[in-house]
């Protein structure tokens, strides 16, 4: 990749938008694994413990998302962002799936799978929160 590409992509305000994504997306993991490993700590068992950190996670993803990458506000919105969440999910899970039967390890498959899913995600989750898909360019 040149240079004047590599500028160009990031004066892209598309482009910066997602770069930002990414960057709550480590904070999002971050917060999500803390209260998971805070749950267990406190003895919950790690099912509940699980299911109780997504749900948190959740709800610290989309505000984090709303307020610091696409500039929404309120609850509105909600029903949306968990959606586009579970269709991602679903994506993954479905192709973890096909590729696991295909013969790829497990870690390797997902390895595979996170930069998809992470694009695809920023598109559903740019719906949800701001009502349009984001186009680079």
């Amino acid at each position: 990749m040149n240079r004047a590409l590599i500028s160009q992509l990031m004066h892209d305000p598309t482009m910066r938008q997602f770069l930002r994504f990414i960057m709550i997306g480590v904070l999002n993991t971050a917060f999500g694994y803390a209260v998971f490993a805070l749950l267990i700590w406190i003895g919950l068992p790690p099912q509940p413990a699980l299911a109780l950190a997504f749900v948190l996670g959740v709800m610290w993803n989309y505000f984090a998302h709303a307020r610091y990458v696409f500039g929404a506000g309120g609850l509105a919105r909600v029903p949306h962002y968990v959606l586009g969440y579970l269709v991602v999910y679903g994506f993954n899970a479905l192709a973890l799936k096909l590729l696991l039967s295909a013969g790829l390890a497990s870690l390797v498959a997902q390895a595979l799978l996170a930069p998809i899913a992470a694009v695809l995600s920023f598109f559903l989750i740019a719906k949800a929160l701001t009502g349009r898909f984001p186009i680079f360019g």
